[in-house]
């Protein structure tokens, strides 16, 4: 059997790649508007995204809007390195899987 690819155990959580998927679509995101896609509850999301923050995938930004705090997420150059490849340890394990549909 040919050696396979690890997926980086920090992605590879379901809601963790749910949020990486999410940021790689945006320039930055709200904590709320995180919580509202995933459907996941403030405590899982935060203990994520510090998982993601630490692991250098993502930056944090914190401030005032009216004066009301929000808390914006963003997926560094890190992060997507990392996601990508992620993609393409997908790609070889499913290789044959996905060539066959």
């Amino acid at each position: 059997m040919p050696d396979l690819p690890e997926l980086d155990p920090i992605i590879h959580g379901k809601l963790r790649l749910a949020i990486l998927s999410l940021l790689s679509s945006v320039d930055d995101a709200e904590f709320t508007w995180l919580r509202d896609k995933t459907g996941s509850t403030d405590g899982n999301l935060g203990a994520h995204l510090l998982k993601l923050e630490e692991a250098g995938y993502i930056g944090v930004e914190k401030k005032f809007i009216l004066r009301k705090p929000v808390t914006l997420y963003r997926m560094t150059e890190t992060g997507r390195n990392a996601l990508a490849g992620y993609v393409r340890a997908l790609r070889i394990l499913l290789g044959p899987a996905l060539q066959n549909k």
